[in-house]
């Protein structure tokens, strides 16, 4: 309410379905339906919303789901101008790499160690528990795995990300690995599930972009991969990085967890919105 009250704007929460009721890519399905159902003009009349004036984000899981869908609606002839802006909270938008700069730095920090993370990833492809210490060491994306090697350039943190970031931290390239998981799940590799590695071609036709990262949070190369991927692709970005935000901080606005951090990251966020949308 206060957000919607901030900006004069309708917001529109989905409730798409979770894990285990329904894996990959069965979410997607949920946001992109009940995006189109809202984008019909009676139903934006029915709101009185501005068609001009729309925008998608999520934060997390969400974060990623807004991602997705915003780069199927750039390539949809009847959609790709519908989106005005996407906003991205600590977006999830890779599984390739679970030993980027940030991983390492935070393998054990709350709220989402690395080790949650990938059990996450396994979960939403309905995959084997038995899988996650392989791949927590890279063991999927091995130099044996053509596929995955080619898709490796789309997240080369080693270019993507600045020096100031990437310090003195090593990349986690196996020569050979474990076959089986990308066998049992191909979805890994699939861009539906990490927009991160989508095509350029894919990337030049998505809206302006906001993305939140923080500094102790694993998914924080993710963001600013994504943000360095979008403007090689001419796309207009936002990076908006925090030095002192965890992952999920700007839930913790409202006592007794009303964290400064949490309150700079929201009023922030509604800022960029306030002045793109």
């Amino acid at each position: 309410m206060e957000m919607a009250e901030e900006l004069n704007a309708v917001i529109v929460s989905v409730e798409y379905r979770l894990v285990p009721k329904v894996c990959f890519p069965e979410q997607i399905h949920d946001v992109v339906r009940a995006t189109k159902y809202f984008l019909q003009p009676e139903v934006l009349q029915k709101y009185s919303v501005d068609p001009g004036r729309i925008g998608i984000s999520g934060d997390s899981a969400g974060g990623n789901l807004a991602a997705v869908l915003c780069q199927q609606f750039s390539q949809d002839v009847n959609l790709k101008k519908k989106l005005k802006v996407q906003a991205l909270i600590y977006p999830v938008l890779q599984a390739l790499d679970f030993n980027t700069p940030s991983y390492q730095q935070n393998v054990n920090i709350p709220i989402l160690p690395r080790h949650t993370m990938v059990k996450y990833w396994i979960e939403y492809f309905k995959g084997s528990y038995d899988f996650v210490q392989a791949m927590v060491v890279n063991n999927h994306t091995s130099l044996d795995e053509e596929e995955a090697t080619a898709l490796r350039a789309h997240l080369n943190w080693t270019s993507l990300l600045p020096a100031s970031i990437t310090k003195n931290y090593k990349p986690v390239v196996q020569t050979t690995g474990n076959a089986r998981i990308l066998q049992e799940i191909p979805q890994l590799l699939d861009a539906r599930s990490a927009p991160l590695i989508a095509d350029q071609e894919v990337l030049k036709h998505l809206p302006k972009t906001y993305i939140l990262t923080c500094e102790h949070d694993v998914l924080r190369d993710d963001g600013i991969m994504y943000a360095k991927r979008l403007e090689s692709a001419d796309v207009e970005v936002t990076l908006d990085y925090f030095e002192d935000g965890f992952h999920g901080c700007m839930i913790f606005t409202r006592w007794p967890t009303n964290f400064a951090v949490g309150i700079r990251t929201k009023n922030s966020y509604i800022e960029w919105l306030d002045r793109n949308l």
